[in-house]
């Protein structure tokens, strides 16, 4: 049985289809609702996407949902007409299966950009995946949509609404080509609460804006990100209040959250977590900014990847932000060590900050503005020589 459990209604399977060419690994999953579910979903917003993206986008929100398909190994992106037919015949197949109309399924793919779908595979292996469905599969489900992620990656949330319990459980992968809007990954969050398809459309903007698009492997923006939330109401509770609606958002941002986590966590080749924290500007949208420019600095990265506490990497990243501020603006710290402050350099023992990055997997970046009240939390990991040989012969 799966440590994380899925909500009540739920299944999930993993199996092996052969679309990851050469290997016996499983590489289709399912996730099925027993009834009709509110779902919506948040995508990438790379113009050059993959035909899953434009399928599923077209299909959501809506309040008959049964069922989303993933297959790993090929992303059927840059394939023209044929992929979109393949993704449409990939929710087709699994809607049969179901007794559902193809509109209520999901479809989501990532792997190899620009190679066509194997459809005899996947046509001949969705029913299978189907009847190997159970309450207990999420584990083999989120075995399946991996790529090169090293773990599973799974989170949940429970609680109580009238006495009765209500849960939301998500599963993700991604591992590079990590950057918003959104990072390179898939995810599928279910609950059994009982809400509307417009409610799970705010609510999964809002999780996705503090979680999934706060993070950054490599800055480079994926075709085929993809978040489904799917409520299927089968704890017959709702939220009937602010404090209820208070609650299941933070139920959800934690769950994304908790994904976003271990998707840095998981980084390829990456040797350091890094946390940065942007505080005391003028709007969200400029700390935003700012993190972001320091996450995506290469020169920032390779510095915490050799345990270099060079401090000018990262302030020099926020002046080129695109926000107005100047330097007696920006006060530093890195993992609790004041490196700068309003605009001036701190006298530090550098050989005592290198040895606290070098033995610490976890870094903290705290850039302290004081231009407003505005924050952002953003999460990246550093860039190794593992993560250039990991990506230099990706395909060959």
């Amino acid at each position: 049985m799966d440590a994380v459990p899925l909500p009540k209604g739920f299944s999930a399977a993993g199996i092996k289809c052969g679309v990851k060419p050469g290997t016996d690994k499983q590489d289709l999953a399912v996730f099925v609702s027993d009834r009709d579910c509110a779902a919506a979903g948040v995508f990438t917003t790379n113009l050059v996407c993959g035909a899953p993206v434009k399928v599923s986008r077209d299909r959501l929100p809506r309040s008959t949902a049964r069922a989303v398909v993933i297959n790993a190994g090929n992303a059927n992106a840059c394939t023209g007409e044929q992929g979109i037919t393949d993704a449409k015949a990939m929710a087709a197949v699994m809607a049969t299966a179901l007794n559902c109309a193809a509109d209520d399924v999901l479809v989501a793919s990532t792997g190899v950009i620009g190679r066509f779908l194997p459809m005899d595979k996947l046509t001949a292996s969705i029913p299978q995946a189907i009847a190997a469905a159970t309450p207990h599969g999420l584990m083999d489900a989120a075995t399946a949509i991996m790529t090169t992620d090293t773990v599973q990656k799974l989170a949940t949330r429970t609680w109580e609404w009238n006495g009765q319990p209500v849960r939301i459980t998500g599963v993700c992968k991604g591992a590079a080509m990590i950057a918003p809007n959104m990072a390179t990954m898939l995810c599928t969050i279910m609950t059994d609460a009982q809400i509307t398809a417009e409610q799970a459309r705010k609510g999964i903007a809002l999780a996705v804006r503090d979680s999934f698009n706060c993070i950054s492997v490599d800055g480079h923006e994926s075709t085929s990100d993809s978040v489904f939330l799917l409520a299927n109401g089968a704890s017959g509770q709702s939220p009937q209040n602010d404090a209820d609606w208070a609650l299941f958002q933070g139920a959800l941002d934690g769950v994304a959250q908790d994904l976003s986590m271990q998707i840095i966590k998981d980084a390829e080749g990456a040797s350091h977590f890094v946390q940065i924290d942007v505080t005391g500007c003028r709007t969200r949208d400029e700390a935003f900014k700012i993190a972001k420019a320091v996450a995506d600095s290469p020169l920032v990265k390779t510095a915490i990847c050799g345990a270099d506490p060079n401090w000018g990497r990262v302030v020099s990243a926020a002046g080129y932000a695109g926000v107005p501020l100047k330097e007696e603006n920006i006060s530093l710290e890195m993992n609790g060590f004041p490196l700068y402050e309003a605009g001036r350099p701190l006298p530090f023992d550098a050989a005592v900050v290198s040895k606290n990055l070098r033995d610490n997997r976890d870094v903290l970046i705290e850039l302290k503005l004081t231009l407003g009240e505005q924050s952002v939390r953003y999460w990246t990991s550093d860039l190794t020589k593992a993560y250039v040989e990991l990506n230099a012969d990706y395909t060959t």
